[in-house]
């Protein structure tokens, strides 16, 4: 059993390499890891820092211009080998010890997709109250359109059994793979289950990038799928 852990990268200069640390220490039993890591044509010292990293389980890739997250998304999808795919932001707010708890309902045969629940965990915190509610609004869009049952619809941490993933026609170039996977799942009929994970939020400064317009175009994405394909 192998795992794909996909790092859309976009100027994380300051956290790629933390971030690495911590995905190939993450426990998860005796399943094989598998890290892919997309520049997004980084402007930052990103790509100079992923440059000297030599090391055979890590496959890293670079776009010869900025697409967007959903973009480095699919262009690693295309490489990765692995049973079960996890999405993993390359900044900090994620925590790769996770991984263990997010796998467990795959590997039972409870669920072929989970979905790293924030708000499940009553002790996270938020970095802004427009973000909260955002996401609590795009939740309960997804919810009514598409009739599930989720409590974070924009988690980063969304786990699928490769014969899931490799059935959706994604189209997403920027945020908005979030809302596009979810809904395709979603019209496909099958569950997302969703366990407590632990958040650590960052500010502006520190380098979040989502914006009011990408919560929009998720809205707008929701609506969209709900009635094409």
């Amino acid at each position: 059993m192998k795992l794909s852990i996909i790092i859309p990268t976009y100027n994380e200069e300051k956290t790629i390499l933390e971030i690495l640390e911590k995905v190939k220490k993450a426990d998860i039993g005796g399943i094989e890891k598998e890290i892919i890591i997309v520049d997004d044509f980084s402007k930052d010292r990103t790509g100079e820092i992923l440059r000297k990293i030599k090391d055979k389980n890590i496959k890293i890739f670079y776009h010869e211009k900025n697409y967007g997250k959903g973009f480095a998304i699919r262009t690693a999808l295309k490489h990765a080998t692995g049973e079960i795919v996890i999405i993993q932001d390359a900044d900090l707010e994620y925590e790769p010890n996770d991984y263990k708890k997010l796998l467990k309902p795959i590997l039972t045969g409870r669920a072929k997709v989970v979905y790293g629940s924030r708000i499940l965990n009553k002790k996270n915190e938020y970095s802004y109250l427009s973000f909260y509610f955002g996401g609590r609004l795009l939740t309960m869009i997804a919810n009514i359109l598409y009739g599930i049952k989720l409590t974070d619809e924009p988690t980063c941490y969304k786990v699928f059994r490769r014969e899931v993933i490799d059935t959706i026609k994604l189209k997403c170039v920027k945020f908005e793979f979030c809302p596009e996977v979810t809904a395709k799942i979603a019209k496909k009929k099958i569950k997302i289950y969703e366990v407590p994970i632990n958040y650590y939020p960052r500010s502006k400064k520190q380098g979040k990038k989502i914006k009011f317009k990408d919560g929009l175009t998720a809205i707008w994405t929701l609506i969209k799928y709900r009635f094409v394909n």
